[in-house]
């Protein structure tokens, strides 16, 4: 449990907003990666990560590489949290955290359904599609290199790297044979896009991960959750972002797509379109990264699956990473796409 006590002495030896003000706080969420509360102090409020005490001691590095790239966000148009403070000691609460502002509006985790206006207005709802890919279009354009993101990453080599460290990674939990995995690999392998042009990417974009304003029409409120976040190829977020989208968002079946209700949002084609415009970049190598992307979640997937014991949830990814692995091997088979 948070010392609350001792985080309003550092907040007040900062001279942050709310000095001598109680603390009230709310736990939002929490899990083995980062506890999340609400704090308020007067008219003040703001929001504490802090890795859980039983957090590996990496998280300490991780917690303040997020905290890097939310300060690096301020000043830019990607619609993100204010950075209020950091602390890199465990002196004060035990682990290292930081302060961001308290983003106003509403995520789509958790949801089963979508809130109005989205719920019924297909109209409205496309909004949220194309909000969606315009906040990694924008976060592509960030000047990563000003704003002295250089050594968060390692962006030479980054596609070099992929499929060797992955195969590496399938071959330290492997329990059972993923058909599709070596045809997938192996087209990776003969591919590259037709450009790479580095920049800031979140590494696990999907609505589960971004916040909206209340009301319509959609307007993103905030990308959130930067626990992946590195300087690579911005575009494989958007085929992370795609990789399941539907051909037909207006098929039945585009309601039971993923864990959203797809049905008005738009098409895959005009979603690519809209994140070409926005970011500058060109899109037409999009089936690399949609493979890649399919190939590396199914991997990412069947870590889970392999430690999922008596958990139900995690039982779940078995057929789906079967499903995906299956495919991209499909999808590089039937790719026109030629590096």
């Amino acid at each position: 449990m948070i010392d609350f006590q001792r985080l309003a002495d550092w907040m007040d030896e900062l001279g942050l907003p709310g000095k001598g003000a109680p603390i009230e706080h709310g736990f939002l969420s929490g899990g083995t990666q980062n506890e999340i509360y609400e704090i308020r102090r007067g008219d003040e409020r703001c929001v504490i990560r802090i890795p859980p005490p039983g957090a590996p001691a990496d998280r300490d590095k991780g917690i303040l590489r997020e905290w890097r790239i939310v300060e690096a966000l301020d000043g830019s148009a990607v619609p993100h949290a204010k950075a209020v403070a950091v602390c890199e000691e465990a002196s004060v609460l035990g682990r290292p955290f930081y302060l961001m502002g308290f983003v106003e509006g509403w995520s789509p985790m958790g949801r089963r359904t979508w809130p109005a206006p989205f719920d019924t207005d297909l109209d409205a709802r496309a909004g949220l599609g194309y909000q969606l890919a315009e906040g990694i279009a924008l976060l592509s354009r960030v000047d990563w290199r000003a704003k002295g993101l250089h050594d968060l990453g390692r962006p030479d080599g980054f596609h070099e790297r992929q499929v060797d460290r992955w195969t590496a990674f399938l071959h330290r939990i492997k329990a059972r044979e993923l058909p599709g995995f070596d045809e997938a690999a192996a087209w990776l392998r003969a591919h590259r896009p037709i450009d790479y042009v580095p920049g800031l990417m979140h590494g696990d974009y999907q609505f589960a991960n971004v916040m909206f304003k209340d009301g319509g029409p959609a307007e993103l409120a905030a990308l959130v959750d930067w626990e992946m976040g590195t300087v690579g190829d911005p575009k494989l977020d958007l085929g992370w972002m795609l990789q399941g989208w539907p051909e037909d968002t207006n098929a039945p079946e585009a309601a039971g797509a993923g864990y959203k209700d797809l049905r008005g949002m738009p098409s895959r084609d005009q979603l690519l379109a809209h994140y070409a415009e926005v970011s500058g970049r060109q899109v037409d190598d999009i089936d690399y990264y949609l493979v890649l992307a399919k190939w590396k979640l199914a991997v990412v997937l069947e870590q889970g699956f392999q430690r999922a014991g008596d958990d139900h949830k995690l039982q779940a990814f078995g057929p789906i990473v079967l499903d995906l692995m299956r495919s991209a091997a499909e999808l590089a088979e039937s790719s026109g796409y030629r590096s």
